[in-house]
Protein backbone atom coordinates (compact mmCIF):
# COMPACT_ATOMS: atom_id res chain seq x y z
CA UNK A 1 0.00 0.00 0.00
CA UNK A 2 2.81 2.43 0.94
CA UNK A 3 4.68 1.72 -2.27
CA UNK A 4 1.54 2.25 -4.34
CA UNK A 5 0.82 5.58 -2.69
CA UNK A 6 4.38 6.71 -3.30
CA UNK A 7 4.19 5.67 -6.94
CA UNK A 8 0.90 7.43 -7.58
CA UNK A 9 2.08 10.62 -5.89
CA UNK A 10 5.24 10.51 -7.95
CA UNK A 11 3.26 10.17 -11.14
CA UNK A 12 1.08 13.15 -10.31
CA UNK A 13 3.87 15.70 -9.88
CA UNK A 14 5.31 15.50 -13.43
CA UNK A 15 1.84 15.89 -14.94
CA UNK A 16 1.23 19.01 -12.89
CA UNK A 17 4.57 20.37 -13.98
CA UNK A 18 3.91 19.68 -17.65
CA UNK A 19 0.49 21.33 -17.55
CA UNK A 20 1.35 24.29 -15.36
CA UNK A 21 -0.04 26.62 -18.02
CA UNK A 22 -3.52 25.73 -16.75
CA UNK A 23 -4.77 26.14 -13.20
CA UNK A 24 -8.29 26.53 -11.80
CA UNK A 25 -9.18 30.14 -11.09
CA UNK A 26 -12.07 29.45 -8.70
CA UNK A 27 -13.81 26.59 -6.94
CA UNK A 28 -14.59 23.43 -8.88
CA UNK A 29 -18.05 21.83 -9.05
CA UNK A 30 -18.11 18.07 -8.72
CA UNK A 31 -21.66 17.20 -9.67
CA UNK A 32 -23.17 13.83 -8.69
CA UNK A 33 -26.33 12.98 -10.66
CA UNK A 34 -27.64 10.85 -7.78
CA UNK A 35 -28.93 11.43 -4.28
CA UNK A 36 -26.70 11.78 -1.21
CA UNK A 37 -25.25 8.71 0.46
CA UNK A 38 -24.86 6.38 -2.52
CA UNK A 39 -21.64 4.98 -3.90
CA UNK A 40 -21.01 7.76 -6.42
CA UNK A 41 -21.77 10.46 -3.86
CA UNK A 42 -19.54 8.87 -1.20
CA UNK A 43 -16.68 8.41 -3.66
CA UNK A 44 -16.98 12.01 -4.86
CA UNK A 45 -16.85 13.36 -1.32
CA UNK A 46 -13.85 11.20 -0.46
CA UNK A 47 -11.91 12.56 -3.45
CA UNK A 48 -12.97 16.19 -3.12
CA UNK A 49 -10.69 17.13 -0.22
CA UNK A 50 -7.42 15.63 -1.53
CA UNK A 51 -8.12 16.90 -5.04
CA UNK A 52 -8.76 20.41 -3.75
CA UNK A 53 -5.51 20.35 -1.78
CA UNK A 54 -3.53 19.72 -4.97
CA UNK A 55 -5.53 22.12 -7.14
CA UNK A 56 -5.46 24.97 -4.65
CA UNK A 57 -9.22 25.42 -4.98
CA UNK A 58 -12.19 23.99 -3.12
CA UNK A 59 -13.93 21.08 -4.84
CA UNK A 60 -17.64 21.44 -4.06
CA UNK A 61 -19.80 18.31 -4.38
CA UNK A 62 -23.38 18.92 -5.54
CA UNK A 63 -26.21 16.40 -5.99
CA UNK A 64 -28.58 16.67 -8.97
CA UNK A 65 -30.56 13.42 -9.07
CA UNK A 66 -33.51 12.46 -11.22
CA UNK A 67 -34.56 10.79 -14.49
CA UNK A 68 -32.01 8.00 -14.34
CA UNK A 69 -29.20 10.49 -13.59
CA UNK A 70 -29.89 12.30 -16.88
CA UNK A 71 -30.85 15.61 -15.22
CA UNK A 72 -27.45 16.04 -13.62
CA UNK A 73 -25.67 14.71 -16.69
CA UNK A 74 -27.41 17.25 -18.93
CA UNK A 75 -26.37 20.05 -16.59
CA UNK A 76 -22.74 19.00 -16.81
CA UNK A 77 -22.93 18.64 -20.60
CA UNK A 78 -24.18 22.24 -20.82
CA UNK A 79 -21.43 23.59 -18.56
CA UNK A 80 -18.48 25.53 -19.91
CA UNK A 81 -15.66 23.13 -20.84
CA UNK A 82 -13.11 25.08 -18.85
CA UNK A 83 -12.08 22.49 -16.26
CA UNK A 84 -14.23 23.87 -13.46
CA UNK A 85 -17.06 21.31 -13.73
CA UNK A 86 -16.70 17.57 -13.13
CA UNK A 87 -19.21 14.73 -12.82
CA UNK A 88 -18.99 11.49 -10.86
CA UNK A 89 -21.15 9.00 -12.71
CA UNK A 90 -21.82 5.26 -12.57
CA UNK A 91 -23.40 2.41 -14.56
CA UNK A 92 -26.43 4.59 -15.35
CA UNK A 93 -24.13 6.53 -17.68
CA UNK A 94 -24.41 3.56 -20.06
CA UNK A 95 -27.86 2.27 -19.14
CA UNK A 96 -30.00 5.42 -19.12
CA UNK A 97 -29.33 6.45 -22.75
CA UNK A 98 -30.34 2.93 -23.81
CA UNK A 99 -33.57 2.98 -21.75
CA UNK A 100 -34.73 6.54 -22.43
CA UNK A 101 -35.06 8.62 -25.60
CA UNK A 102 -32.73 11.50 -24.75
CA UNK A 103 -31.56 14.41 -26.83
CA UNK A 104 -28.20 14.17 -25.06
CA UNK A 105 -25.64 11.88 -26.73
CA UNK A 106 -23.60 10.54 -23.83
CA UNK A 107 -20.92 9.16 -26.13
CA UNK A 108 -19.99 12.62 -27.42
CA UNK A 109 -21.17 15.03 -24.70
CA UNK A 110 -18.53 14.07 -22.14
CA UNK A 111 -14.77 13.67 -21.88
CA UNK A 112 -13.90 10.65 -19.69
CA UNK A 113 -11.28 11.58 -17.07
CA UNK A 114 -10.79 8.53 -14.85
CA UNK A 115 -12.46 5.28 -13.91
CA UNK A 116 -12.02 5.64 -10.15
CA UNK A 117 -13.42 2.36 -8.84
CA UNK A 118 -15.26 -0.80 -9.74
CA UNK A 119 -17.70 -2.36 -7.28
CA UNK A 120 -18.11 -6.12 -7.73
CA UNK A 121 -21.32 -7.83 -6.65
CA UNK A 122 -21.78 -10.98 -4.61
CA UNK A 123 -24.50 -13.44 -5.63
CA UNK A 124 -26.48 -14.17 -2.48
CA UNK A 125 -29.03 -16.88 -1.72
CA UNK A 126 -31.03 -17.31 1.52
CA UNK A 127 -29.32 -19.35 4.22
CA UNK A 128 -32.23 -21.79 3.89
CA UNK A 129 -31.51 -22.36 0.20
CA UNK A 130 -30.24 -25.81 -0.80
CA UNK A 131 -27.80 -24.12 -3.19
CA UNK A 132 -24.20 -24.23 -1.98
CA UNK A 133 -22.74 -22.92 -5.23
CA UNK A 134 -23.86 -21.49 -8.57
CA UNK A 135 -24.53 -24.93 -10.01
CA UNK A 136 -26.87 -25.68 -7.13
CA UNK A 137 -28.79 -22.44 -7.68
CA UNK A 138 -29.18 -23.08 -11.40
CA UNK A 139 -30.44 -26.61 -10.70
CA UNK A 140 -33.04 -25.12 -8.35
CA UNK A 141 -34.12 -22.58 -10.99
CA UNK A 142 -34.39 -25.26 -13.67
CA UNK A 143 -36.50 -27.42 -11.38
CA UNK A 144 -38.93 -24.53 -10.80
CA UNK A 145 -38.98 -22.57 -14.09
CA UNK A 146 -40.57 -19.15 -13.78
CA UNK A 147 -41.38 -19.60 -10.08
CA UNK A 148 -38.43 -17.99 -8.30
CA UNK A 149 -37.51 -14.32 -8.47
CA UNK A 150 -34.32 -12.34 -8.17
CA UNK A 151 -34.32 -9.02 -6.32
CA UNK A 152 -32.66 -5.80 -7.47
CA UNK A 153 -32.39 -2.20 -6.33
CA UNK A 154 -34.07 -1.15 -9.57
CA UNK A 155 -34.24 -1.85 -13.29
CA UNK A 156 -31.03 -1.20 -15.18
CA UNK A 157 -28.78 -1.41 -12.13
CA UNK A 158 -25.63 -3.51 -12.23
CA UNK A 159 -27.30 -6.15 -10.04
CA UNK A 160 -30.24 -6.33 -12.43
CA UNK A 161 -28.02 -6.60 -15.49
CA UNK A 162 -25.88 -9.29 -13.85
CA UNK A 163 -29.01 -11.31 -13.06
CA UNK A 164 -30.36 -10.96 -16.60
CA UNK A 165 -27.06 -11.97 -18.19
CA UNK A 166 -26.75 -14.98 -15.90
CA UNK A 167 -30.30 -16.11 -16.63
CA UNK A 168 -29.76 -15.72 -20.35
CA UNK A 169 -26.44 -17.58 -20.44
CA UNK A 170 -27.70 -20.36 -18.16
CA UNK A 171 -30.99 -20.57 -20.07
CA UNK A 172 -33.16 -20.45 -16.96
CA UNK A 173 -36.50 -18.76 -16.38
CA UNK A 174 -36.60 -16.45 -13.38
CA UNK A 175 -38.74 -13.47 -12.41
CA UNK A 176 -37.46 -9.93 -11.89
CA UNK A 177 -38.50 -8.23 -8.64
CA UNK A 178 -37.29 -4.60 -8.64
CA UNK A 179 -37.24 -2.73 -5.32
CA UNK A 180 -36.62 0.88 -4.38
CA UNK A 181 -33.19 0.24 -2.93
CA UNK A 182 -31.24 -2.89 -2.11
CA UNK A 183 -32.28 -2.94 1.56
CA UNK A 184 -35.86 -4.15 1.01
CA UNK A 185 -34.63 -6.73 -1.53
CA UNK A 186 -32.18 -8.16 0.98
CA UNK A 187 -34.87 -8.30 3.66
CA UNK A 188 -37.04 -10.40 1.36
CA UNK A 189 -34.04 -12.57 0.45
CA UNK A 190 -33.33 -13.30 4.12
CA UNK A 191 -37.01 -14.13 4.60
CA UNK A 192 -36.81 -16.66 1.75
CA UNK A 193 -39.13 -14.79 -0.59
CA UNK A 194 -36.46 -14.39 -3.29
CA UNK A 195 -34.28 -16.94 -5.01
CA UNK A 196 -31.17 -14.76 -5.25
CA UNK A 197 -29.83 -11.22 -5.24
CA UNK A 198 -26.66 -9.70 -6.68
CA UNK A 199 -25.56 -7.10 -4.09
CA UNK A 200 -22.47 -4.96 -3.68
CA UNK A 201 -19.80 -6.20 -1.32
CA UNK A 202 -20.66 -3.54 1.27
CA UNK A 203 -24.30 -4.70 1.35
CA UNK A 204 -23.63 -8.42 1.00
CA UNK A 205 -20.76 -9.18 3.37
CA UNK A 206 -22.51 -8.24 6.64
CA UNK A 207 -25.20 -10.81 5.78
CA UNK A 208 -22.62 -13.43 4.83
CA UNK A 209 -20.70 -12.88 8.07
CA UNK A 210 -23.91 -13.01 10.11
CA UNK A 211 -24.97 -16.22 8.40
CA UNK A 212 -28.31 -14.82 7.26
CA UNK A 213 -27.41 -15.21 3.57
CA UNK A 214 -24.92 -17.33 1.64
CA UNK A 215 -22.50 -15.90 -0.93
CA UNK A 216 -22.08 -18.36 -3.80
CA UNK A 217 -20.41 -16.31 -6.56
CA UNK A 218 -18.92 -12.91 -7.39
CA UNK A 219 -19.61 -10.89 -10.52
CA UNK A 220 -16.06 -9.68 -11.16
CA UNK A 221 -13.52 -11.25 -13.50
CA UNK A 222 -11.33 -12.26 -10.54
CA UNK A 223 -11.99 -13.10 -6.91
CA UNK A 224 -12.25 -10.23 -4.47
CA UNK A 225 -10.12 -9.56 -1.34
CA UNK A 226 -13.21 -9.22 0.86
CA UNK A 227 -14.31 -12.79 0.07
CA UNK A 228 -11.40 -14.71 -1.47
CA UNK A 229 -13.08 -18.11 -0.96
CA UNK A 230 -16.13 -17.21 -3.07
CA UNK A 231 -15.55 -18.24 -6.68
CA UNK A 232 -16.43 -15.99 -9.59
CA UNK A 233 -19.35 -16.69 -11.89
CA UNK A 234 -16.76 -17.18 -14.62
CA UNK A 235 -15.02 -19.90 -12.60
CA UNK A 236 -18.32 -21.73 -12.21
CA UNK A 237 -18.99 -22.42 -15.85
CA UNK A 238 -19.50 -19.00 -17.49
CA UNK A 239 -16.18 -17.81 -18.96
CA UNK A 240 -15.95 -14.07 -19.54
CA UNK A 241 -18.81 -13.21 -17.18
CA UNK A 242 -18.24 -9.81 -15.59
CA UNK A 243 -20.71 -7.18 -14.44
CA UNK A 244 -19.68 -4.59 -11.88
CA UNK A 245 -20.99 -1.25 -10.75
CA UNK A 246 -18.40 1.51 -11.22
CA UNK A 247 -17.73 5.15 -10.40
CA UNK A 248 -15.91 7.40 -12.84
CA UNK A 249 -15.18 11.07 -13.43
CA UNK A 250 -16.24 12.99 -16.54
CA UNK A 251 -15.81 16.52 -17.90
CA UNK A 252 -17.84 18.37 -20.52
CA UNK A 253 -16.64 17.52 -24.02
CA UNK A 254 -14.14 20.04 -25.31
CA UNK A 255 -12.29 20.54 -22.03
CA UNK A 256 -8.69 21.48 -22.94
CA UNK A 257 -6.08 18.71 -22.62
CA UNK A 258 -4.00 20.92 -20.31
CA UNK A 259 -6.90 21.14 -17.87
CA UNK A 260 -7.52 17.40 -18.11
CA UNK A 261 -3.86 16.73 -17.31
CA UNK A 262 -4.02 18.80 -14.14
CA UNK A 263 -7.34 17.33 -13.03
CA UNK A 264 -6.21 13.78 -13.71
CA UNK A 265 -3.07 14.39 -11.65
CA UNK A 266 -5.31 15.58 -8.82
CA UNK A 267 -7.36 12.38 -9.09
CA UNK A 268 -4.21 10.29 -8.90
CA UNK A 269 -3.14 12.19 -5.82
CA UNK A 270 -6.54 11.64 -4.22
CA UNK A 271 -6.67 7.90 -4.84
CA UNK A 272 -3.16 7.58 -3.40
CA UNK A 273 -4.38 9.00 -0.09
CA UNK A 274 -4.36 6.34 2.67
CA UNK A 275 -7.68 7.41 4.16
CA UNK A 276 -9.36 7.40 0.76
CA UNK A 277 -8.04 3.93 0.06
CA UNK A 278 -9.22 2.62 3.42
CA UNK A 279 -12.69 4.08 2.98
CA UNK A 280 -13.02 2.72 -0.56
CA UNK A 281 -11.88 -0.72 0.59
CA UNK A 282 -14.52 -0.63 3.32
CA UNK A 283 -17.11 -0.04 0.57
CA UNK A 284 -15.85 -3.15 -1.21
CA UNK A 285 -14.59 -0.99 -4.06
CA UNK A 286 -11.67 -2.03 -6.24
CA UNK A 287 -9.45 0.99 -6.87
CA UNK A 288 -8.69 1.61 -10.56
CA UNK A 289 -7.70 5.26 -11.11
CA UNK A 290 -7.32 4.79 -14.88
CA UNK A 291 -6.16 7.57 -17.19
CA UNK A 292 -8.54 9.27 -19.67
CA UNK A 293 -7.59 7.00 -22.57
CA UNK A 294 -8.06 3.89 -20.46
CA UNK A 295 -11.46 5.06 -19.22
CA UNK A 296 -12.55 5.96 -22.76
CA UNK A 297 -11.60 2.45 -23.93
CA UNK A 298 -13.48 0.91 -20.99
CA UNK A 299 -16.65 2.79 -21.92
CA UNK A 300 -16.30 2.11 -25.64
CA UNK A 301 -16.06 -1.63 -25.00
CA UNK A 302 -19.09 -1.73 -22.69
CA UNK A 303 -21.48 0.79 -24.25
CA UNK A 304 -22.64 -1.38 -27.21
CA UNK A 305 -22.94 -4.46 -24.99
CA UNK A 306 -25.08 -2.67 -22.41
CA UNK A 307 -27.18 -0.95 -25.09
CA UNK A 308 -27.88 -4.24 -26.85
CA UNK A 309 -28.73 -5.98 -23.57
CA UNK A 310 -31.15 -3.25 -22.46
CA UNK A 311 -32.94 -3.25 -25.80
CA UNK A 312 -33.01 -7.02 -26.30
CA UNK A 313 -34.40 -7.59 -22.82
CA UNK A 314 -36.75 -4.57 -23.14
CA UNK A 315 -35.48 -3.15 -19.87
CA UNK A 316 -37.38 0.01 -18.95
CA UNK A 317 -37.52 2.25 -15.89
CA UNK A 318 -39.93 0.80 -13.34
Amino acid sequence: MIARRTLLAGLAAPVLARAEAWAPTHSIRLLVPYGPGGGADTTARLLAGPMGAVLGQTVVVENRQGAGASIGAAEVARSAPDGHTLMMDAMAHLVTPAMLHLALDYATAFAPLSLVTELPHILLVPNTSPAQDLGGLLAQLRARPGELAFGTSGNGTAGHLASVILARRAEVQVLNAPYRGIGPALQDLIAGRLGFVFATVASAMPLVRAGTARGIAVSSATRIPAAPDIRTVAEQGFPGFEMNEWNGLFLPAGTPPAAMDVLYAAVRHAVADATVQQRLAAMGAVLVGSNPAGFAAYLAARRPVITQLVRTEAITPE
